[in-house]
């Protein structure tokens, strides 16, 4: 059994999730990958440990998460047993539903079969009795938005998750979703969507959406699949997930988004911090924004990452001359 740092919560700050009792680090770690049935099992443990020390105490997964589906959530299960499980009240364990997970009509989308059948296997493939948040993970064009608000109801209702949760839906259908919660009082805690530096199309409503219904932001790929890492500057390394064959991480790796990581560069430099600070630090810089979600495959890499929760205030000079970086 791991024993964790004791001044873990005084190393990463921490935030309010809009207008709810739900507090999250403001950097949290998140399971999509490295975490999978192919993963080293010590390295997973490492990370997550690591985390723990540092008082990154939210792992958000899916239950796509792997590769395969189902092996992340295996993982941590696996890692909760041996490590942490003495720690389940002060951690925040979230997982999702929404993409294929099996055969037939009802293993994908927004469906009440659905959403709660996956609920199911995601808590025993943890060893869990409940999830401290239950998304769904994008939104359904053919299922009844009631349908599915209504599933995430009765998964906080059976005691199976604390709070309900969005990932992936435009503005207006967040709004609907935060109306409908409120009028069957569940509590609705966070949207997690795409966002990042050159990705921040929830500028465009979603964040006014945020702070009108009173529910927090979780911003998934803040360093755009690890361009705003920086190591791609160079070209793609061999070691990297993209260099190793992984189509949807090489295809989304764009020459103009490369060459504003080297603009980028001087501004984190003169802050003191590395650009994958900058870009975290970036993020977080909207006090809608509750958390960043980092992926990882060291511990090192946490170390690093969530030090940006240290330091997210910015000049109007430096919010300038990102400005001008970014464009180019």
């Amino acid at each position: 059994m791991h024993t964790p740092t004791p001044n873990r919560y005084s190393l990463t700050p921490s935030r309010r999730s809009g207008r709810s009792g739900l507090i999250l680090p403001a950097v949290s770690l998140g399971l999509w990958h490295n975490f999978g049935g192919n993963a080293l099992r010590d390295n997973s443990r490492a990370m997550l440990t690591t985390a723990f020390d540092l008082g990154v105490f939210h792992f958000d997964l899916a239950n796509n998460y792997g590769p395969p589906p189902g092996s992340a959530e295996e993982t941590l299960g696996a890692i909760l047993r041996s490590d942490l499980m003495l720690f389940r009240d002060e951690l925040i364990i979230s997982t999702k539903a929404g993409y294929t997970m099996w055969p037939g009509p009802h293993g994908d989308r927004g469906s009440r079969k659905y959403l709660l059948a996956s609920l199911d296997q995601s808590l025993r493939r943890m060893g869990l009795d409940y999830v401290d948040i239950f998304y769904h993970h994008r939104p359904d064009p053919d299922t009844p938005l009631e349908e599915s608000m209504l599933a995430l109801d009765q998964a906080v209702r059976s005691g199976k998750a604390i709070y309900a949760a969005i990932s992936n839906y435009p503005a207006d259908l967040a709004r609907a979703a935060a109306k409908i919660l409120r009028e069957l009082k569940t509590p609705f805690v966070l949207h997690q969507p795409s966002y990042s530096m050159l990705n921040r199309w929830i500028e465009d409503g979603l964040l006014d959406a945020a702070g009108d219904e009173g529910f927090g932001v979780i911003a998934f790929s803040p360093l755009a699949q690890g361009v705003l890492s920086g190591k791609y500057m160079d070209g793609i390394p061999a070691d990297s997930r993209a260099g190793k064959g992984n189509p949807f991480l090489a295809n989304r790796i764009n020459p103009a988004h490369v060459e504003a990581t080297r603009r980028l560069l001087p501004i984190a430099q003169a802050r003191g911090q590395s650009l994958a600070q900058l870009a975290l630090a970036w993020a977080l810089r909207d006090t809608r924004v509750t958390s960043v979600l980092i992926g990882a495959s060291s511990p090192a890499q946490i170390a690093e990452n969530a030090a940006a929760a240290n330091n997210t205030v910015f000049t109007a000079e430096e919010l300038a001359a990102i400005e001008t970086a970014l464009r180019g």
